[in-house]
């Protein structure tokens, strides 16, 4: 058998424990779901070795899509680490065999807890399937090691209903692209899922004028902001947006001769700009200036009265992809 031969034949057996897995699913992975769901407190994975590793990840999964979680070794655990287990926690225990020696010596000091037990094995009349309150089943392919020693389909099949367990967790928490921003806010990622709001200036920052001021009046409103934006927003007397100036709109006003200095900022502005709510995501904005050829955009809440302004320039330097 070559190289390729090789990785072949344990690919092929990695895919036909993965697909085994649909014959395990039944009303066992709706209660595990329901009990992650009703957990007041932490999903707690723990496993020995590799399994271990699995739960880590698992863990890793639930805690960034909304399911507070964390990895508890077992070993560990009987060493003074089960303090960190409460009553209102729920319990992961993952074991092959479903009789890993370390793993089993919990199922009693955390049920004496009042802790949750939910064990993923691949054998059902194992102790740990039997003592837990729910068991999800990764059926008994063998697996992929040509020893048959070596956890390769069996912690795959768990990593796989692991991924499967917290999907659809988070849809039953209506878990949205938001709520991802909040736990990833570095790196890629995190630029990706900025809000407008995060990166807006506001306050200070962001020139306001009301619609009857000159544009006299706003030149020096925008030279006087903080950060000077080269914009500003102009504002009706009901707070809510009447327009929208560049600088690019007044220079072009002025070419035109000296005499509009003294002219109502309204005869230049824009009365219906481009406009992004606080809670949409910075790359959204970026696309639309990018699409409209325009370098700021008015921030409007719900009730259309302006909260900030966005700048290109603000979001090239945030990193944000367009």
């Amino acid at each position: 058998m070559n190289r390729r031969e090789s990785a072949i034949e344990v690919i092929e057996a990695e895919l036909a424990a993965v697909r085994a897995l649909l014959d395990h699913l039944d009303e066992t992975f709706d209660t595990a779901v329901d009990l992650v769901l009703g957990c007041t407190g932490r999903v707690v994975a723990s496993g020995m070795g590799k399994a271990g590793l699995i739960g880590e990840k698992i863990s890793a999964t639930l805690a960034s899509t909304g399911t507070p979680s964390f990895f508890l070794h077992p070993a560990e655990a009987i060493h003074g680490d089960l303090g960190r287990l409460r009553p209102e926690d729920l319990l992961l225990l993952l074991s092959n065999s479903g009789e890993t020696e370390e793993v089993i010596r919990l199922l009693e000091p955390a049920r004496a807890l009042g802790a949750t037990l939910v064990a993923m094995t691949g054998a059902p009349e194992s102790r740990l399937a039997r003592f837990s309150d729910c068991h999800l089943s990764i059926g008994s392919a063998g697996e992929a090691c040509p020893l048959g020693l070596a956890p390769t389909s069996s912690t795959t099949a768990m990593l796989v209903l692991g991924d499967a367990l917290a999907m659809t967790v988070l849809r039953e928490r209506e878990f949205g692209p938001r709520d991802y921003a909040r736990f990833h806010p570095g790196g890629s990622l995190g630029r990706r899922l900025t809000t407008v709001g995060e990166l807006m200036r506001s306050g200070e920052r962001n020139t306001l004028v009301p619609a009857d001021a000159s544009v006299r009046e706003t030149l020096r409103a925008i030279n006087a902001t903080r950060g000077r934006p080269g914009a500003a927003t102009v504002v009706a007397a009901d707070g809510r947006l009447a327009g929208f100036v560049t600088d690019g709109d007044l220079v072009r006003a002025l070419e035109r001769g000296a005499d509009v200095l003294e002219r109502p900022i309204s005869g230049i502005m824009v009365r219906s700009p481009r406009s992004i709510a606080p809670d949409r995501l910075a790359s959204e904005a970026m696309g639309l200036m990018r699409e409209h050829k325009i370098d700021q955009l008015p921030v409007l809440s719900e009730d259309g009265c302006p909260v900030g302004l966005v700048d290109v320039q603000d979001l090239i330097d945030a990193g944000i992809p367009s």
